[in-house]
């Protein structure tokens, strides 16, 4: 059997672990019911010995812990849980898992478990997701990830995220897949009515930029992109007389933000585009020119490119006036 290995972890969102214990065990109960052998002995790791979870598992701390193949880390509750503290919370399991990989062990994380996993280093030059909506702290936070807001699963060199909410579902199908069988991952895919087909989270996503640090050069950048972005302005002309070095105040946004003056307007002008096409029943290029852009053509690739889905895809799936 595949040895596999849930962090129970502090601060962690019991949805979350109960996502991965279910899909897993479905898998063994599945292949028993056809005669097979289950394929994985699910061992649960913890700061302590001995806890129960579920009223069926007893975890281990790390010095008994089994050695493992796959190290599975579920989402923190990050609606009640400061990110940097559930961290600080579970420092005590991250020697083990890097010790787990550096053996030979795959390790995933589920939507914010991606930071803890960070905190090991092992996303270090590495492409990562996590839940649209933390895509930004986690980049500001680890600069040296690539962060893929868009998308739902990443895999490289043996290192899994997801991203948030159900895109859970589609990391644990990939694998179930990779473990075990497609017709395995086919057929949990149905016992619990998961899409496989799903390839991107962008088009869930608002855009909550951080407003969190103390440099006032940026916050003031900030505040102009804000109240000017639906003006056909480059950057250059909101910006343009900020008292730094260009160079200068890319590194600082970035570093504040996570993400460049440039790449911060155009979020800021779609999701001003979003809103219209959600609230509003102005045409395509009403919301274009209302939103700060003046080329159909571009507006409609940099829409599709940055969402997921066409200006009319984005409105036939979000319009509230219609819905109602």
């Amino acid at each position: 059997m595949i040895q596999l290995t849930v962090l129970y972890t502090r601060q962690c969102r019991p949805l979350s672990m109960a996502a991965i214990l279910d899909v897993f065990e479905s898998v063994n109960s599945a292949l028993l019911r056809r005669g097979d052998n289950p394929a994985f002995d699910i061992q649960l790791v913890g700061h302590d010995a001995e806890q129960v979870v579920n009223n069926r598992y007893h975890t281990r701390d790390a010095g008994n812990a089994k050695d493992t193949r796959l190290i599975l880390i579920p989402a923190f509750n990050s609606e009640y849980t400061d990110i940097k503290e559930a961290i600080g919370a579970n420092t005590g399991l991250i020697p083990w898992v890097m010790k787990q990989y550096q053996q030979g062990a795959e390790v995933a994380s589920f939507c914010t478990g991606a930071f803890l996993l960070a905190a090991t280093g092992l996303l270090n030059g590495r492409k990562a997701t996590t839940h649209v909506l933390a895509t930004y702290d986690l980049a500001r936070n680890f600069p040296l990830i690539d962060v893929q807001p868009e998308e739902v699963v990443t895999h490289d060199g043996g290192i899994y995220t997801s991203g948030g909410a159900t895109n859970t579902f589609h990391l644990l199908l990939y694998l179930v897949e990779k473990y075990c069988s497609r017709e395995v991952a086919v057929q949990i895919a149905k016992l619990f009515a998961i899409d496989m087909d799903r390839d991107r989270q962008s088009y869930f996503a608002t855009f909550l930029p951080s407003k969190d640090h103390t440099d006032p050069l940026v916050a003031n950048a900030q505040q102009r992109m804000e109240e000017k972005y639906n003006k056909s302005a480059t950057i250059e002309e909101i910006i343009g007389d900020i008292p730094s070095s260009r160079r200068n105040f890319v590194r600082r946004f970035k570093q504040a933000t996570g993400i460049t003056p440039i790449e911060y307007l155009q979020r800021t002008r779609l999701e001003g585009a979003k809103k219209l096409l959600e609230k509003t029943n102005q045409s395509i290029s009403e919301v274009m020119y209302n939103s700060g852009y003046n080329d159909v053509k571009s507006f409609r690739q940099l829409f599709k490119k940055g969402v997921g889905l066409t200006p009319k895809e984005y409105r036939d799936k979000f319009n509230v006036i219609r819905a109602n």
